[in-house]
């Protein structure tokens, strides 16, 4: 996945930062959504909570912002 790694570091040598190539650093972002969507999906099929039809979810969530 990662290519050679390319650090940053600091006055006494220490490992401060990280240098990624943009495509690296997109893939990233992207399985971090994956992963999100997934823990949300998760989290919301293991709670008891009554579920709601779509449009209704929409309305609350847009009434909420006002």
């Amino acid at each position: 996945m990662l290519s050679k790694k390319k650090y940053i570091t600091d006055a006494q040598g220490n490992r401060i930062g990280i240098v990624l190539d943009i495509e690296e650093y997109q893939k990233l972002l992207e399985e971090l959504e994956e992963l999100e969507a997934i823990r949300a999906y998760d989290n919301a099929i293991s709670t008891d909570e009554e579920e709601i039809p779509f449009e209704l979810a929409i309305a609350e969530i847009e009434n909420s912002r006002q």
